[in-house]
């Protein structure tokens, strides 16, 4: 044991190896297989991918597909940056706050956050009762089941994950460099837009192109809230796979929309160095060698307005901001409606859960625990459950364990190396969902695994093994590894030093990546439809053929319930992080106790 442990010092890499196994297995290889079945292999020919083109219809929902994912991200980002700037912008304890308040509705269920768009958008929902009850209309409005509907549930789900990425970067930009050029004479704008916005555009890319490449795999969004002209390809390829099951024109059209992903990744790329004073140089470099005449023209015109330039800044030097009261009063409206926006339809649906009436109704009537008890009372409500915490539980302890292993290892491994595992180990996670769901279900075909518990495991882990990585990693960045020489310098073998010196300090971001790999999970729907087959319902399964069948008010009730977990989850990181601070004080002042 001592000579293994020792070789593993040696060489961390083979700590990746469970990781890209279940990768290779489950994911990888079925993709190649996926691929070479999209061309008619062995006979190797176009003829799917010209078929499809051929289609006028396929090329629309192509284009669809396209249009609504760049405009969701277009409003994602036109409200997620001023409100990531805010959020940096406020105080310490402030910004905490906010920030929690926006990771808990991107923890939240994407099917309850859909499900509480269709009670406020509905012809019986909480708009048109509110209009209809004010005498306004005489007939409700189409508030659903159109492209409208589409961007405002979609935005929401996707403006948390814009948010955080740019909040990310504007945490780490120097704000004594906008002073300085206040301090030189530029107005507020002008030193934002010089100084401020280059160095946060790193986020504004990361942000942008994960908003963009998962909206281009959402399916269960836009089924439920848009109309028949409003699919996506997503939807698309589902309906084909479930209907004709015709394998090599489902292979085409999944390639034809990983392909949209990767040009668009390939074009703009993900910036994980975070270099970005060099990425904003870069930026305005490239924008003087493309319009030369307009920088010629910009720096004589500006060479004109100097005098005047000196003689306003020289005017206003030492007068007080007129404007900072108004814009402080604008940011904050800003905030609390973009807070409304994100936290309203799930607390809405908590409060409509405990309703006394036959149906929803907001505010209720009475308070009753009537659609709670029918969800504990009906054996297939309680079951689905039940089945989803198994498998949860399952995918939490086997990705845990093997993402822990590769975050690791990977840690330990040459910087260039390091970030192609990375990119390699989060594949599954940046392609559409829907890709990944057809990889899995032939991977598991092969293995004999469709429609068992280990196979949805399986599927769920290539995901969750990715989430585990992210957070270990992160948590493995800010640790000190002279505190392992120091144990090791006092004759502590490998497996004592990781167990007594390492494991305790990265012991938060561990069970934080536990968490965030069983919440991932919990909410799975599109794999587990395309590879748990018939005879294993997970609770999302069944929340989404009841939505889609009948809208039976104990729904409220399991989205209650849903909403509640990423708080419960939230609490427990936080304690895991507050005991472990004094652990990590003893061992930075003993580490080899």
């Amino acid at each position: 044991m001592k000579m293994f442990f020792q070789k593993l010092g040696r060489m961390p890499i083979v700590l990746t190896v469970p990781a890209f196994a279940v990768l290779l297995v489950v994911f990888g290889i079925p993709i190649i297989l996926l691929f070479l079945t999209s061309l008619n292999a062995p006979a190797f020919s176009l003829a799917n991918y010209e078929m499809f083109f051929g289609q006028r219809a396929n090329v629309r929902v192509l284009y669809q597909t396209i249009e609504i994912s760049a405009v969701a991200t277009a409003i994602c980002l036109l409200i997620g940056y001023p409100m990531a700037y805010l959020i940096v912008a406020a105080s310490k304890h402030l910004r905490m706050g906010l920030i929690v308040l926006v990771i808990i509705p991107y923890l939240t269920s994407g099917l309850a956050r859909t499900y509480a768009w269709i009670v406020i958008l509905g012809d019986r929902g909480l708009i048109n009762n509110l209009l209809l009850d004010l005498g306004l209309i005489s007939s409700p409005l189409p508030l659903i089941y159109n492209r409208m509907a589409v961007y405002i549930g979609m935005v929401h789900i996707m403006l948390p994950m814009m948010i955080l990425p740019l909040v990310s970067v504007m945490m780490g930009i120097d704000r004594s460099l906008m002073a300085a050029g206040r301090s030189m004479g530029a107005r507020p704008f002008t030193a934002f837009w010089r100084v401020f916005f280059p160095l946060s555009l790193p986020g504004v890319r990361s942000g942008s192109l994960l908003v963009f490449v998962i909206c281009l795999g959402f399916y269960i969004t836009p089924a439920a809230l848009g109309g028949l002209g409003d699919a996506m390809l997503s939807t698309f390829i589902a309906s084909q796979f479930q209907t004709s099951f015709n394998m090599a024109r489902v292979a085409a059209a999944a390639f034809i929309l990983l392909a949209v992903a990767v040009v668009v990744l390939s074009m703009f790329g993900l910036d994980l160095s975070g270099t970005s004073g060099r990425t904003a140089q870069s930026t305005r470099n490239s924008w003087r060698s493309r319009l030369p005449s307009f920088a010629v023209v910009k720096r004589y015109l500006g060479d004109l307005l100097t005098p005047l330039r000196a003689k306003r800044w020289t005017a206003q030097l030492y007068q007080a901001g007129s404007d900072s009261r108004w814009s402080n009063i604008v940011g904050t409206v800003f905030v609390v409606l973009v807070m409304f926006y994100l936290l309203f339809p799930e607390l809405l649906v908590v409060i409509m859960s405990f309703s006394a009436g036959r149906f929803l109704e907001f505010p209720p009537s009475g308070l009753s625990l009537q659609w709670y008890r029918s969800f504990f009372g009906d054996p297939s409500w309680y079951d689905a459950a039940w089945v989803s915490i198994q498998i949860g539980v399952v995918v939490a302890i086997l990705s845990t364990i093997v993402g822990t292993l590769a975050a690791y290892g990977i840690n330990r491994t040459l910087p260039r190396l390091r970030s192609f595992l990375t990119l390699v180990i989060l594949t599954p996670i940046t392609f559409p969902v829907i890709v990944v769901g057809i990889a899995a279900y032939l991977g598991l075909l092969k293995l004999g695994l469709l429609g068992s518990m280990t196979g949805i495991v399986l599927a769920h882990s290539i995901g969750a093994i990715g989430y585990v990585v992210v957070i270990v990693a992160a948590t493995l960045a800010n640790f000190d590894q002279r505190l392992e020489q120091a144990a090791k310098s006092m004759r502590a073998g490998p497996w004592q030093t990781f167990v007594r010196v390492t494991l305790p300090l990265i012991r938060p971001g561990i069970i934080g990546g536990a968490v965030f790999a069983f919440l991932s999970s919990f909410d799975e729907i599109v794999v587990t439809s395309l590879v748990g087959g018939l005879a294993i319902r997970t609770l999302p399964l069944k929340m989404w053929e009841d939505i889609r069948h009948q809208i039976d008010p104990t729904i409220a009730a399991v989205s209650s319930l849903l909403i509640l977990m990423p708080v419960l989850s939230l609490i427990v990181l936080y304690i895991t992080w507050w005991r472990s601070s004094p652990s990590a004080q003893r061992l930075l002042v003993d580490p080899a106790t």
